[in-house]
Parts: C-alpha cells; structure tokens; sequence
C-alpha cells in the first residue's frame, strides 16, 4: 500500500532535546526513545467515516513525536496499518451497497489526502490487513504449534471447504504477563472487550477474554487462503502485531494510537508480539485523549463527526485545523467547536504577519522553548505560546527595533515548519 508524499522539513540551528512521554501504563514520563534509532507503531483506520476530527488530532500529536525524535538526531522507522478488512467495513459496505473493496480504497485516498493536507510526515511502512494475510498466517501457525491458540468449531455453514478446522483464538492462558500494559482489572477488560469488538461470550472458549486471531470463511464475507488455518481472515489484534513485528523488530520503542485502543487492542496485539517475539513487544505506550463534539465523544456509532475533508472543501485551511489541534495538549479530553477553527485561523494569520519580515526579535530563545515544549510530552500549547509570545513581540507597535536580528523571522518560520509541522 503506498503511503501519502513526505512534506519537505527544513533543517535548523542546533539540535533538539531528548523527548519524554507519558506511558500509559505507568502513569509515568518516560524516555520516548532511549538510543539512536526511534521505532514507533500508530494504529491506523479502519476506512470508512474518514478522516474526522478525532483521528487527524490523533495523527498530528504523533507527528509531533515523528518530528522531535528527528529534530533531536535520531533516526526515525514509523509504521501504521490500514484495516481494509473488518467486520464494520463489510457492514458499512453492505448497508450502503458499495463494493467493500471499492470503499476502502476509496476512503484511504481520502485519509491519505487530509494526512497530506495536515502536513503529517507517512509512515516509512504503511500496509494493510489484505497485505497483511500471508503473514498473519504464518504468525497463527506459530501460535497454534507453540501451543499458544487453539481452535473453536463454527456453525453450520461457516469453514468454507473444510468446517472442521474451526476458528482460532489467542490462549491467553499462555502469557502470563498478559494485562500488564492496561493494568484494568479482570472485570473491566470483559466489560471493555465486550464494549469494543470483542466476544467474551462466545461458546467454546477457553476464557472469555481470548482474542480471535483467524476467522474462518462465511458466506458472503472475503476470505484469504490460511494454509493450514483453513480459508479466513485476520483477526483485529493480530494484523497490527504482526505488522509491527515485521516493520520495526522487536521490541520497538512506542506503540501509539487513541486513548480506546489501550484496551482491548493493545493489550492484545502487545501480547501477541510477546507470544511471538521471545517476551518482547512495545516498550512504550501512548494515548491520545478522544475529541467530543456536540456533547459526545467522536464517533462513528454516533455520527457526530467533523470530517477534516469536508472542512477543506469549505475552504478552511488545513493550516489553521492543525493550529486548532496543536492547541489542545494531546493526551487530553476535548471538545471540537467552532472557537477552535476561529482560534486556529486567527493564530496563523497573526504568525504570518509576523514572520513577514527581515528582522525581527531574537529566534533562539523561542526555539529553545518550542523544543522545551516538545521534549516534555509533547507540550504543544506550551510551544504555541512561545511563538505567541515571539509574534506579539514582533509585532508590538512603535517597539525598539534596534536589537532585532536579521534572519530571525526566517528561523522562527522554519522552526513552526520543521517541529509544529505548520506551513506559514
């Protein structure tokens, strides 16, 4: 799957600053990336309803962390996934009569015009479930002959040519450390999973919690050859391990996405990777708080979306809906209204102005602060506010001129470009 064009990031002075970020499972900041090379994993959509609000803060906070770890002097390997396949799509699909092949490429252009929009840096691998399939397979089978899953039969009618072989499911019996990226207790994962795809009640599971990792064929539904799995697909879990594995090694650095993907899915897909990478997975997980709109949070079920494609095609520059993210710290809750776009226009016509000059107040202590800001959770408002702080400096009428410095607007337009992603 191709990923979307890279936006040119300017070079600037002097290098940034280690960058520490809030684990999810600790509670605690830690050191995002602790060597040279910085691996990161951010769950990608499922394509349809997209790109609304929610995702593209989620993506642009990553972005952020893409650009400090660069901006520090580290090399960079991000992957993501597309799930082109899954029981919403299909669903979605069927409901609206569109080929569900024909509407996952057609909404994964259009993600991949808002992320190019946005000025979000894609991913070195970007793939997805159908890619996926030859070695999802071959990871199930690994599982199935370590003894870590198991089969359970299905219905009449379902297992295409060879029914017997059943549908595979992750024992999780066969980790135990199994919980220890959420930390939930054993009653809220059920409650969760049951919330958020999964099936605790299914009959001939050995626990309630076992995710599915191949689901045999059924009529009407795609279907890929699983070798010795029978004719399936991929579970959720399992395609974002298994790419992940493949695109960065394990273990890998962070694991990204929003705030409802801690549990089930990445406790899952981080379980996985152990299963299958000798006790290793992400060492690092990091959450985007979720957007509300309209008194409820941001959701497909809901249809209380704000989708950024529609807001360019009204016009609104995607400049000034990044700002409207940036201005939010990303980890948490907020609601999306119509101050936040004003905000945002406001902000890059006064940044703008600003920079416009050949002069202007020294850049280097805003920079400094902006890489501050960064390094320090991903602090986009506070790194907003020195360049806030910078323009209104810049721009203050009748000021002393005297001390100003040639080149410095150029810094500080290079800087929002390369750390905030902000085209001026």
């Amino acid at each position: 799957m191709h990923s979307w064009p890279s936006p040119q990031i300017p070079a600037l002075p002097g290098r940034g600053l280690p960058v520490r970020v809030h684990d999810s499972t600790t509670g605690e900041l830690v050191l995002a990336a602790p060597g040279d090379r910085a691996a990161m994993y951010v769950c990608g959509i499922t394509p349809y309803d997209a790109t609304h609000i929610g995702h593209a803060a989620t993506y642009v906070a990553f972005d952020l962390l893409v650009r400090a770890w660069r901006d520090a002097g580290q090399e960079v390997v991000l992957a993501s996934n597309v799930t082109d396949v899954d029981d919403p799509l299909l669903e979605r699909a069927t409901a609206t009569g569109e080929d569900w092949r024909e509407l996952a490429v057609r909404q994964t252009a259009l993600f991949a015009e808002d992320m190019t929009a946005l000025g979000v840096v894609p991913p070195d691998v970007f793939m997805g479930a159908v890619e996926s399939v030859p070695a999802v397979v071959e990871a199930v089978e690994k599982l199935v002959a370590q003894g870590a899953a198991y089969r359970v039969p299905v219905e009449p009618g379902a297992g295409g040519d060879n029914p017997l072989l059943g549908d595979v499911y992750a024992d999780l019996s066969a980790d135990p450390d199994f919980g220890e990226v959420a930390r939930f207790s054993r009653d809220e994962m059920v409650r969760l999973f049951a919330e958020r795809g999964g099936d605790p009640e299914r009959e001939g599971k050995k626990d309630p919690l076992d995710p599915l990792l191949w689901r045999r064929e059924r009529p009407g539904e795609p279907s890929w050859d699983g070798g010795s799995l029978g004719s399936g697909r991929p579970g959720w879990h399992v395609e974002c391990a298994v790419i992940a594995r493949d695109a960065l090694g394990l273990p890998f650095d962070v694991q990204g996405g929003g705030a409802d993907l801690l549990f089930p899915h990445h406790e899952m897909s981080t379980s996985h990777d152990r299963l299958l990478g000798d006790g290793k997975g992400a060492a690092t997980h990091v959450h985007a708080g979720l957007v509300a709109y309209e008194g409820e949070k941001m959701s497909k079920s809901r249809g209380n979306l704000v989708f950024v494609s529609e807001l360019r095609a009204d016009g609104v520059e995607p400049m000034a809906v990044r700002l409207a993210l940036l201005a939010h710290h990303y980890r948490g809750e907020w609601e999306w209204t119509e101050a936040d776009l004003t905000a945002g226009a406001r902000r890059l016509d006064t940044w703008r102005d600003a920079v416009s000059g050949n002069g202007g107040p020294d850049a280097a202590p805003t920079l400094d602060a902006v890489r501050a800001a960064l390094a320090d959770d991903l602090d986009a408002p506070a790194a907003l506010a020195a360049v806030d702080a910078w323009a209104r400096l810049s721009l203050e009428p009748g000021r002393d001129t005297s001390a100003d410095t040639e080149g410095a607007p150029g810094i500080i337009s290079r800087a929002i470009n390369a750390l905030l992603g902000v085209r001026l």
